[in-house]
Parts: C-alpha cells; sequence; structure tokens
C-alpha cells in the first residue's frame, strides 16, 4: 500500500490580487510561504519516506515543494514537468476577475471558471488540463504507489482536482463543485491494483480559493 500526497502551493501574488495566473509565473507572498511551511508540518505528522516528488515547472508550486521537504528533512528525486502545470487561462492570464467580468461579461467568465469543457480565449478547459495531466499521473506516478512507495505531488488547484477526479471516479459535475484550497494536504491510500481509499484531508492555516 503506497500513500499518495497531494497539496496545492501556497497562496500567490496573484492569487491575492484576484488575478487569473495560469502559466504566469509569479511567486508565493508571505503568507504563502507560511502556508507552505504549515503544510511541511502537517505533512511531517505522517512519518512517511517519499520515494519521489513530483512539481510543475512554475515557481510557486516548486518553491512550496522547497518548504515542504524542508520541513520534513527528506530530499527524495524531483521530477519537474510542465504536464502538471495550472490550467492555462489564455486571454484571461493576469486579469483581475472582476476586471474579467467588466469586459466579458459575469456569465460568460462562469463559464469559462466553471464549465469542464469550454476554454477561454486561447486557453484550457479542465478537460484539456486533465488531457496532460493524467497520462503523465498514470505513466510516472501510478506504478510507483502501486509498488508501495509514497509520493509528493506539490502542483496547482486545477491539475490536481484532475487528478483527483481520476482517483475518485468523479464525474464533471461533481470535480467542478470541488475546491482544492492552497496548502491543504490531501492523502491517500493506493493499493497494489491502483484503487484509492477515502481522501483524508490535513489542516492548512488558511484557505484560499480558486
Amino acid at each position: 500500500m503506497g500513500t499518495l500526497v497531494l497539496l496545492r502551493h501556497g497562496q500567490s501574488a496573484w492569487n491575492l490580487e484576484n488575478r487569473f495566473t495560469g502559466w504566469v509565473d509569479v511567486p508565493l507572498t508571505p503568507h504563502g510561504v507560511e502556508e507552505a511551511k504549515q503544510a511541511g508540518v502537517q505533512i511531517a505528522t505522517l512519518d512517511l519516506p517519499f520515494a519521489m516528488a513530483h512539481t510543475s515547472r512554475l515557481e510557486r508550486a516548486q518553491k512550496t515543494l522547497g518548504y515542504v521537504l524542508s520541513a520534513i528533512s527528506q530530499a527524495p528525486p524531483i521530477w519537474i514537468d510542465s504536464a502538471l502545470n495550472e490550467r492555462h487561462y489564455g486571454d484571461l492570464q493576469g486579469m483581475n476577475k472582476d476586471e474579467a467580468r467588466a469586459q466579458y461579461g459575469e456569465d460568460q467568465v462562469h463559464i469559462w471558471r466553471r464549465s469542464f469543457d469550454v476554454p477561454p480565449p486561447h486557453g484550457e478547459c479542465l478537460a484539456d488540463t486533465a488531457k496532460r495531466t493524467l497520462p503523465y499521473f498514470r505513466n510516472y506516478v501510478m506504478p510507483c504507489l502501486q509498488r508501495g512507495e509514497n509520493i509528493l505531488i506539490v502542483a496547482h488547484g486545477n491539475s490536481l482536482r484532475s487528478i483527483i477526479m481520476f482517483l475518485e471516479d468523479m464525474t464533471p459535475e461533481q470535480i467542478l463543485k470541488f475546491e482544492m484550497n492552497t496548502g491543504a494536504p490531501h492523502c491517500y491510500a493506493i493499493d497494489s491494483k491502483g484503487h484509492a481509499g477515502s481522501r483524508r484531508v490535513l489542516p492548512s492555516c488558511k484557505s484560499s480559493s480558486l
């Protein structure tokens, strides 16, 4: 039985400014650093030796992973891949969400944010994100878990939601209602057949929505 720990990065500067971030590389806020450190403290209570850690190519995820590994005093091999990047928000990237609503209309922005398969202009929907995230997960993460290894993934709200949708066999409607808060570790026990047990969520020092 392997354990999978999924962690969304700590609060970023554009989370704080209510902007669509996507693939733009923005730093953690001081509070985001604290969230990352606190997540490490919580993960340390699991007392798990991690065989490998995976993260995206974006700074906010990599920095969060660094704080976690420091807190748990471990240095597993780290795989970095854009397959785990946040959903690409296309023309919305960098826009304040209120500004986007003023420009495109509240209903249209809501559709882009919460539709499973309708992307914003030149961007990705959640279905698109899953098309790159899930092959990576199936090929490089799941086999390790099935061998009984413990794996840590530090990534982003939508790339992690894709993985959770797969593990829990959620419908598009169910995953669209699911919030992945910053700094809150989600844990699964994975058996040799790749079946996931019930999700366990460890405490975070703050919740920050998508």
